[in-house]
């Protein structure tokens, strides 16, 4: 059980440390804009976000180590060497995933390409994407499927851990984009962390939405569990991020003399920008799933390991 508080602990701590010290510090920021405008400027939602990123990631070495690992090696992440093959295998599994769903909705209409984009715009999206997609990729996959199920494996089946830790991955991306908010008060910041999870009070954006999240974590964790390191896990979730950041970025709603084509009920299907709460993404994740598990990334004995695992439990 100690894993389990260990997470519980951070957890807390994430979601309620960041939100408790971003008014503290957009008020700070306020005192501050004279010397540093853009600072003051930025929305009070964006304070709570990063609040909470830098309360997360200085959080996951303690983390780590009450998990009980002792090395990078420990999470999967092995020396480099012999390990390429396996991280641009995983990015071009998770590129050509999401890829068949920019090239199906711009084919049928949803999406367009961008009205107002030139070549350096689409060039500078092309390398915020990327360098979001290494950076995102390896931070997460470390605590999700390195830490957090790394260690829930220990206490239980593979299975069950890999639901348990998807599940909780799912919830943490779950959180919606608010529209900004004042810092009037101290507890402002949780108020701004409720909006954020208003999503789970919404049945069309919890179905398909949530369910393609976790099945996400579930492949994430899978690559882990066959090829026993990270690497695979990395490019795959790298070449979806990638997407994730890009799409919305160089595709627009189509226009009618002029203005945007309201949405309507084919982002059921289809989805929004953010490409994974749609029904369309559920097919593609489900079809990323097989070729994974038919891919031959494992290691030697990882059935005979799995199932002397479970017969543990």
């Amino acid at each position: 059980m100690r894993p389990l508080v260990a997470f519980l602990l951070y957890l807390a701590v994430v979601l309620l440390g960041g939100p408790l010290l971003a008014p503290w510090l957009y008020w700070l920021a306020q005192h501050l804009g004279d010397t540093w405008p853009w600072l003051a400027d930025q929305p009070f939602r964006r304070y709570v976000n990063r609040c909470m990123l830098v309360v997360a990631l200085s959080g996951m070495y303690p983390l780590i180590r009450a998990f009980g690992a002792r090395s990078a090696a420990e999470l999967g992440l092995v020396r480099p060497a012999g390990q390429w093959g396996r991280l641009l295998g995983g990015f071009a599994l998770g590129f050509a995933s999401l890829a068949v769903i920019v090239v199906v909705c711009m084919i049928v209409g949803v999406r367009v390409w961008g009205y107002d984009l030139d070549g350096p715009g689409f060039a500078k999206i092309l390398v915020e994407a990327a360098l979001a997609g290494v950076a995102v990729s390896i931070i997460e996959e470390l605590l999700f499927r390195g830490a957090i199920y790394g260690a829930f494996r220990k206490v239980m089946n593979w299975p069950l851990a890999a639901l348990i830790s998807s599940a909780i991955y799912a919830i943490l991306h779950f959180m919606k984009r608010v529209d900004d908010m004042p810092a009037d008060h101290w507890y402002s910041g949780l108020i701004v962390l409720g909006h954020m999870f208003s999503g789970f009070a919404n049945w069309h954006e919890l179905i398909p939405g949530f369910f393609n999240l976790t099945l996400a974590g579930m492949l994430l964790a899978l690559a882990y569990q066959r090829s026993g390191n990270l690497y695979f896990s990395i490019g795959l979730h790298g070449g979806w991020i990638f997407w994730r950041r890009a799409y919305g970025a160089v595709t627009d709603q189509p226009r009618v003399d002029g203005l945007e084509v309201p949405p309507s009920a084919y982002e059921w299907f289809f989805g929004t920008k953010t490409m994974v709460d749609g029904w369309l993404a559920a097919i593609v994740l489900i079809g990323a799933l097989i070729v994974l598990w038919k891919l031959p990334l494992h290691r030697p004995g990882w059935r005979h390991a799995v199932e002397a695992s479970e017969g543990k439990h």
